[in-house]
């Protein structure tokens, strides 16, 4: 079977995957998809979903038996069963779920098209509605490398590091408080009362420090207090988190996949997964064949010593390998411009990322 949920964890150590395995996965896809129009906007509930596809067997199955089209329908109800049929055998990995807490950091092109921004979202309230604990951790830099424009503000890096002044810094808070994290809570009540909106100042749930003096407002996060979000999750709601962190002396701008892999560490997350504009972890990023399906813990640390890295993964790889060496139980960098590419990393076993796993 493809469909698999949390088999991977059940069995122990996750067999080798290939990220180009088809069929079984794409019916998969289909089936969500499916099922998704059907949830989409809050027009009906997963059961209810789930119910349609078996009351589209048998409306296929009251045909008129001289109808010029029988063979249409029949056609029709053989595509619903094979629908039908793929839900029932999602829901033993559906219960498995129910419960499980994922961390998600979303960024990147996945977030700044709409489109994109919807099936992101859909996948989300899915999740949710299999009962998954979701906290969704962003950042937002290509909206405040336009907010600085506007505002005539100049824009510098140091060590691939944001340089942040106060000007700039309250630039971060106004793009990510007032903005991006506002627009990600709006999507997601547009299925429901779902998502509720914060940052890592409320209720101090990012402590932070200075990095460098010369970076200015820049933060490493001293300590995550994750009661805010806890308190959230219980009450039945989505904590969507804006990665602004607070100090003795202020504000501090936050790295996201920083924040995201300290949230996961701290609240003991099942399932830690990085939303990126790449299909995963490359060895060679010019050459489309070397994508790394899986690697474990010591195998994680082996590349992150070995030098062979491109500079842009080397900060992403090194959360990747703290928050394995905390005790998050999967790590996954995926695809988030793949259409509903969440959905098909949890259920099928091929996965659309590179999954990273304890020993």
């Amino acid at each position: 079977s493809t469909i698999m949920g949390d088999r991977r964890a059940a069995e122990g150590r996750a067999p080798p995957r290939s990220t180009r395995e088809v069929g079984g996965d794409e019916r998969m896809r289909q089936a969500v998809i499916g099922m998704l129009a059907h949830v989409d906007a809050g027009k009906t509930t997963l059961a209810e979903a789930m119910l349609l596809d078996a009351g589209a067997i048998r409306a296929a199955g009251r045909v008129d038996r001289g109808d010029s089209h029988l063979d249409t329908d029949r056609m029709e109800r053989d595509r619903a069963a094979g629908k039908a049929e793929l839900l029932c055998e999602a829901l033993p990995w559906i219960n498995k779920m129910s419960g499980k807490t994922f961390v998600i950091k979303y960024g990147g092109s996945a977030m700044e098209d709409p489109e994109l921004c919807r099936q992101v979202v859909a996948d989300i309230e899915m999740l949710k509605l299999m009962g998954v604990r979701i906290v969704l951790v962003h950042g937002g830099g290509k909206a405040i490398n336009a907010m600085l424009k506007r505002l005539d503000v100049p824009v510098m890096f140091k060590d691939g590091l944001r340089v942040t002044d106060d000007e700039t810094m309250e630039a971060v808070q106004e793009v990510l408080v007032g903005h991006v994290n506002q627009q990600l809570v709006w999507a997601l009540n547009e299925y429901g009362h779902n998502a509720v909106g914060i940052s890592g100042a409320d209720g101090k749930t990012l402590k932070a420090e200075p990095v460098d003096p010369d970076l200015g407002r820049v933060g490493r996060i001293r300590e995550v207090d994750a009661s805010l979000i806890n308190t959230i999750l219980d009450d039945g709601y989505i904590p969507v988190v804006a990665t602004v962190g607070c100090g003795p002396d202020g504000f501090y701008n936050i790295n996201a996949d920083v924040a995201a892999d300290k949230i996961a560490e701290a609240m003991g997350a099942d399932k830690l997964i990085y939303l990126t504009d790449v299909d995963g972890l490359f060895r060679d990023f010019s050459d489309e064949d070397s994508l790394v399906a899986q690697l474990t813990r010591t195998e994680t640390h082996e590349l992150l010593e070995s030098g062979t890295l491109d500079g842009g993964m080397i900060p992403k790889i090194r959360s990747v390998a703290e928050a394995l060496d905390a005790g998050v139980s999967e790590v996954v960098i995926l695809n988030g411009t793949y259409p509903h590419s969440l959905l098909l990393e949890i259920f099928t076993d091929a996965g659309c990322g590179t999954m990273f796993t304890q020993d």
